[in-house]
């Protein structure tokens, strides 16, 4: 943690490694926040936990093909079949409620 400054980050010596969050820490704003009467939020960092385990590249790519207009519905199947096998059920169930949204306002690509 000591290496985590100001001076570091200007040098270039840090990298998104250096500062991605913990799953756990993620989980336990997950339960403050959901203690805290905000269910929204909570599933948001336990989304984000999710996430926090999965390579830079890949949550990109998850972004991307969440945007409107940018995926089949097989190819949005197949992210959320991907999310599964990767431990991430939260995020496979969004990507899996996103795609039918987006069949249904003709979102599709």
């Amino acid at each position: 943690m000591s290496e985590i400054t100001t001076q570091n980050a200007v040098d270039g010596k840090l990298g998104l490694g250096d500062l991605r969050m913990d799953p756990a820490v993620l989980e336990y704003q997950a339960a403050v926040a959901e203690e805290g009467g905000n269910p929204q939020l909570a599933e948001n960092f336990r989304r984000a936990a999710e996430l926090a385990t999965i390579d830079d590249d890949t949550v990109m790519a998850l972004y991307e093909a969440l945007r409107p207009h940018r995926s089949t519905a097989a190819e949005l199947d197949e992210l959320h079949s991907s999310l599964i096998a990767r431990g991430a059920p939260r995020c496979a169930a969004l990507v899996e409620q996103a795609a039918a949204v987006y069949a249904r306002r003709g979102l599709l690509r």
